[in-house]
């Protein structure tokens, strides 16, 4: 009996040890004849794929005209994941309108959408200047996005503004190509002594409200444009002028303008990677004219850049803004210099209690794992005569959101150094 049981068990895995190799064969034949087919065409479906890198694009396009390899276009669609932060990317295959070809499709699962999300935009500490913050919740419903934040700021502008922020967003109208938000803001306002000291009383508002819609459109894969008006209403409460039509009062004044934002964005790899390497750059025009019925007109020109490179635990950071303001703006609408994000270590109202209408502004900075160091060096002013370059030097701490550093201005006599700490600055 021992012995028949031993012979069964033998043949058992003889016959399981067969059908391995047949399943092996199988699959190896199956591998072999899908290598005689040529592939036609690539495709990549599910939303945001127009966010790719166009190194890993251009990869993807590479693979049209040549022989059929599912394990390199599984190791591609493993790259595609990972770039896009995507929890599973398949891929489909299916036969060409030629003879031996064959379609590649690549499906974007996309995340799942958490319905109500808290975030928070700024929250950040100068010594100078106390504590900003923006956050607020978000409801996104069916590919719509409801927000609504509670702002207080010190840090942005001229003034210290504090308020709420609410916003509706549209992530796709009929295609991924196309979005839209409307955004409302209504601000009380309040002023440091300094500008208050050189400011005419009628340019001191004490509330602005602003109506925002705005329409996005991806132009190419790299390249975004905005464009939509702005709707503003503040109100100066000091005795103005009425140019004889009666006593002097208070009163709201109107800033109306169209906006118009072009964008580009690039990213080669993604944090997995040993090395990345990321751009951004923007060119901003707003005017506001007789047209929309506003009280103030102007013209504001807006240029941004920033080139960040990394190599392993190495970092560099590089940044770059400039501005024209011409007309009568608002002051909000000024150019300031001497934040948590620009010429840190200044004091603004050191720089221009009143802010500029042109600005130039460079930064570099080199981070190794958490610490980092940076270089800044810039200027606001009205009249070249008042232009007058200014640098600062700093050094912090930087991990997963949080930042501590300490910023000292470049100038003789005294050394004044600002800290800040917080985090999204």
């Amino acid at each position: 009996m021992t012995k028949l049981c031993c012979l069964a068990i033998l043949a058992a895995g003889m016959l399981a040890g067969c059908n391995v190799a047949d399943d092996d064969e199988r699959s190896s034949q199956e591998m072999n004849v899908n290598s005689r087919y040529m592939v036609e065409s690539v495709h990549i479906t599910g939303e945001r794929t127009v966010s790719l890198s166009d190194p890993l694009r251009s990869e993807i396009n590479s693979f049209v005209g040549a022989p059929y390899d599912h394990s390199a276009l599984e190791k591609l669609a493993e790259r595609i994941k990972k770039e896009l932060h995507v929890p599973d990317v398949q891929i489909k295959v299916a036969r060409g309108a030629a003879p031996d070809q064959l379609d590649v499709n690549f499906e974007v699962t996309p995340a799942s959408e958490h319905m109500f999300d808290l975030n928070v935009g700024q929250f950040v500490y100068g010594s100078k200047e106390g504590w900003s913050g923006d956050g607020g919740a978000t409801l996104n419903l069916r590919g719509n996005a409801i927000s609504f934040d509670l702002v207080s700021n010190s840090d942005a502008l001229i003034e210290r503004y504090a308020g709420i922020r609410a916003s509706y967003r549209r992530k796709r109208v009929g295609t991924d190509r196309l979005k839209f938000r409307f955004e409302f803001e209504s601000f009380h306002d309040q002023w440091d002594a300094a500008t208050l000291g050189v400011a005419p009383a009628s340019e001191i508002y004490t509330d602005r409200d602003s109506f925002t819609p705005m329409a996005t459109v991806v132009i190419a894969d790299p390249l975004e444009l905005d464009f939509g008006a702005t709707f503003a209403r503040f109100r100066v409460p000091f005795p103005v002028e009425t140019d004889g039509e009666g006593p002097a009062a208070a009163k709201t004044e109107s800033s109306n303008a169209v906006v118009s934002t072009l964008r580009y964005h690039q990213r080669w790899g993604s944090e997995h990677d040993s090395q990345t390497q990321e751009a951004n750059a923007s060119y901003s025009v707003e005017a506001a004219m007789a047209a929309l019925a506003t009280d103030r007109q102007f013209t504001r020109h807006t240029a941004k850049a920033r080139y960040k490179y990394r190599h392993e635990r190495n970092a560099v950071d590089v940044q770059f803004l400039a501005g024209a303001l011409n007309g009568d703006a608002p002051l909000y609408e000024r150019f300031v210099l001497g934040d948590s994000t620009t010429l840190r270590g200044w004091n603004r109202f050191d720089v221009d209690p009143l802010g500029g209408t042109h600005v130039v502004y460079g930064s570099v900075g080199y981070s190794y794992r958490i610490l980092q160091i940076f270089y800044d060096t810039g200027a606001v002013w009205n009249t070249p005569q008042e232009r007058d370059p200014k640098e600062s030097v700093g050094v912090g701490f930087k991990k997963e959101g949080f930042q501590l550093a300490v910023a000292f201005p470049l100038r003789a006599g005294r050394v004044d150094p600002i800290l800040y700490a917080g985090m999204n600055f």
